[in-house]
């Protein structure tokens, strides 16, 4: 059997009762030998997370106000789930060093890093398993740079000498030995990079969903969820902005080929979502699920015979480069480019631009179409099955939706259509329902 690394974040250990269900979880798996966790999130809606509370601490120190009270707050909490958890842990020496720290300057870093620290000690001695301190193990540079290879040389000889292990997610330490956080997703982060190091069979990444969906519940009434996705069609619906991992948190396990298994702390018996190196084929499911994102603004330019002239497409960008404005998608046909920006790249540089085309490129005719949403609609599987373009348009026109942009990747692994913002819940529940009715 090989090795399993289970990162739980903050909602899963956010108190004693959240941490009594991951010592469930990795009781009845051997497999799970090193764990990774955050800081205690929140326990109820109101609630404010451990990592919050640090970050208040540090503010008001910055700013010369009392501080001592949240602190206190942040104590309170940890000494409440060492209490239930029933666990012999020397807290208050913790305690006493991380508040003489902050009182002599400490860095935001190190003082939001010890909400991580203080769980993980507690954990480890709740499991029965060692504490490891990832600031031994992620290393950056003197700048605050990342340094993937030594990070990954460095964990791999330390937890040689663990078979089990708890280790604190999102931060790690300079050469100098002063910590450094991750900017986000940080504690993900760290558990791909053990992952990685270990060369685990499986990364669980246990939150509390039951793995990802087919669309955004907020606009489908109960989509389906996705068994499994390939890293490109993640990346894919990540891009048109699904709450789905972060780049930087899958990346280590990726280039690993190690699978990413999304898992429910409160469900645990739910399969959740497998993330894998190469996408599944499935002849009954053509799409692996939708996405999108409103307030886009489409500039379309005309000019004859534009497919003849050299280094159109690179004048056009390089005038978006020169006022700052990063490009979504190109559409192009042979005598015609459209370029997808967000609004609030061009909020207040439009009429700039515009003029710099019309100087520059000399079109024909340029049209700009405003408060576009657009939807990308992904799945391996459209590449290998003839009619799906049709099926989609399809839908969208019985919808009485007006398509206002076309756009499909190379790779033919998704379908990109902008629509009106106002028609945006709609075409998602429309494409939806063609495709999984």
């Amino acid at each position: 059997m090989g090795v399993k690394v289970a990162k739980f974040g903050g909602s899963s250990v956010a108190d004693s009762n959240q941490i009594d269900k991951i010592k469930n979880i990795v009781e009845n798996d051997e497999a799970i030998h090193y764990v990774v966790v955050s800081a205690p999130g929140k326990r109820f809606s109101e609630d404010t997370k451990i990592t919050d509370l640090l970050y208040l601490c540090k503010t008001h120190m910055d700013h010369k106000l009392p501080y001592k009270e949240i602190f206190q707050a942040v104590c309170d909490r940890y000494r409440a789930i060492r209490e239930n958890l029933g666990v012999d842990v020397k807290l208050e020496q913790e305690f006493e060093e991380i508040e003489r720290n902050i009182a002599q300057g400490a860095s935001a870093d190190y003082i939001a890093s010890r909400g991580e620290y203080l769980n993980a000690k507690l954990i480890a001695a709740y499991l029965g398993y060692a504490f490891v301190d990832s600031a031994r193990m992620v290393k950056f540079d003197e700048k605050g740079r990342f340094m993937e290879e030594l990070t990954n040389k460095t964990i791999k000889k330390t937890l040689a000498d663990y078979e089990r292990a708890v280790i604190p997610g999102f931060y790690g330490s300079k050469l100098d030995g002063s910590v450094k956080a991750f900017s986000r997703g940080g504690s993900d982060i760290t558990g791909a990079l053990v992952a990685r190091a270990v060369d685990a069979e499986v990364y669980e990444n246990w939150t509390d969903v039951s793995g990802f969906l087919m669309a955004d519940p907020r606009i489908v009434d109960n989509p389906k969820p996705i068994s499994k996705i390939s890293y490109k069609e993640l990346r894919e619906l990540s891009y048109m902005g699904a709450s789905v991992l972060h780049e930087d948190a899958i990346y280590p396990a990726r280039i690993s080929d190690i699978p990413i298994n999304i898992r429910n702390t409160n469900r645990p018996q739910d399969p959740g979502t497998m993330i894998t190196a190469e996408p599944e084929i499935d002849k009954n499911q053509i799409i692996s699920g939708i996405a999108g994102n409103k307030d886009f603004t489409v500039i379309a330019i005309y000019k004859n015979m534009m497919s003849n002239e050299r280094g159109f497409i690179r004048r056009t960008t390089s005038i978006l480069e020169d006022h700052d404005i990063s490009i979504e998608h190109v559409p192009t046909g042979i005598d015609t480019v459209s370029v997808v920006v967000s609004n609030h790249e061009i909020e207040g540089k439009l009429d700039d631009v515009l003029e710099e085309f019309e100087r520059q490129l000399r079109p024909d005719h340029m049209e700009v179409i405003e408060d576009v949403a657009l939807i990308a609609t992904v799945g391996s599987g459209m590449s290998f099955r003839p009619g799906v373009s049709a099926k989609l348009f399809t839908a969208l026109a019985e919808a009485g939706i007006n398509i206002r942009m076309i756009d499909q990747g190379s790779s033919e692994m998704n379908i990109i259509v902008g629509v009106k913002n106002s028609d945006f819940n709609n075409a998602i529940k429309a494409i939806y329902r063609v495709f999984m009715d």
